[in-house]
């Protein structure tokens, strides 16, 4: 297995890689599960989605969406999943796996094996530690350590025997802000980390995000892995 590929792939929509998941009239649970951007696409062919999400705040924006009648929005982490065994045909984790306390991830590994139906698959998507974007980040929340620690509960969990490696695959993925007031909101102001910056820290980063300003705004690659696992 391979935290990152010196071929980093093609540019392309998230959709274009899960799309290829046997996503019709399955049972998702999606751990994670943000703005429910990710959930919105899956639901136009799920038959049902448990998503799951620890951020109160999110969460209580999720519960108000109203036009998804086969996804329920409910409190819970990778680490103690609310259902019972077997539930699931597919367990999906955009970009979430880095957020799992650290001391968490193997449990949360156990947690998604207990839940997914025999032959189920896990979808893991984890941004790679690299590119301008990450830079930025870097600055004042440099993921490098957690990162790593969710590639290395991967291969545990693969190397466990409790689940096969069916494939990797890397792509970029594109990202574009307007402004660095956009930057600030999408970015620095999410509700799941609470984002303190001092004023010279938040002008020093402000200066590296205005290098890759334009007049049509700001425009970034984040590079990402996906393990595709499957429950053995």
């Amino acid at each position: 297995m391979l935290l990152f590929s010196p071929d980093s792939g093609p540019v392309c929509d998230e959709q274009e890689i899960f799309g290829k998941l046997p996503l019709k009239d399955a049972r998702i649970l999606e751990l994670g599960c943000g703005k429910a951007e990710k959930t919105r696409i899956v639901a136009q062919q799920a038959a049902s989605i448990l998503a799951l999400e620890v951020d109160e705040i999110q969460l209580a924006k999720n519960r108000e969406i109203a036009d998804l009648p086969n996804v329920r929005f409910d409190h819970g982490g990778a680490q103690k999943i609310p259902a019972k065994d077997g539930s699931f045909d597919i367990v999906m984790m955009f970009k979430s796996l880095h957020h799992v306390p650290l001391e968490l991830m193997d449990e949360a590994f156990r947690e998604i094996h207990r839940t997914l139906k025999s032959g189920g698959y896990a979808y893991i998507s984890e941004p790679i530690y690299k590119g301008d974007f990450n830079e930025i980040l870097r600055l004042f929340h440099d993921e490098k350590i957690v990162r790593e620690a969710a590639f290395e509960a991967v291969k545990r969990a693969v190397e466990s025997k409790r689940f096969d490696l069916v494939r990797q695959e890397f792509f970029m993925t594109p990202m574009h802000f307007d402004s660095f007031a956009d930057f600030e909101k999408k970015i620095i102001g999410v509700t799941h980390t609470d984002h303190r910056l001092s004023p010279e820290l938040l002008r020093e980063v402000r200066a590296k995000f205005e290098k890759h300003m334009t007049p049509d705004g700001a425009d970034f690659l984040m590079p990402i892995r996906v393990d595709l696992l499957k429950k053995a």
